[in-house]
């Protein structure tokens, strides 16, 4: 059975494991990006387009213009 110092001991850790993961998906990612200017720059300019075409339904359908918003929020993230 763990005693309290262990517990304590497990849960740092298991928290810097975690950051460490964060941290390696990061490096990872700036890595894509400049071996891939061109995609991220396609992404940027897919992310605006959905920005002002939300912008522009924002008064007569701001449902949709969320939905937009949403979309343009996770480009990069697949």
């Amino acid at each position: 059975m763990p005693t309290l110092g262990h517990s304590v001991q497990a849960k740092g850790a298991e928290r810097l494991a975690d950051a460490l993961r964060g941290l390696a998906d990061e490096a990872f990612m700036l890595v894509e990006a400049l071996l891939s200017p061109r995609k991220l720059i396609e992404d940027v300019e897919q992310m605006h387009a959905l920005q002002v075409a939300a912008d522009t339904l924002e008064a007569t359908d701001p449902w949709r213009a969320d939905v937009l918003r949403s979309r343009a929020s996770r480009i990069g993230l697949r």
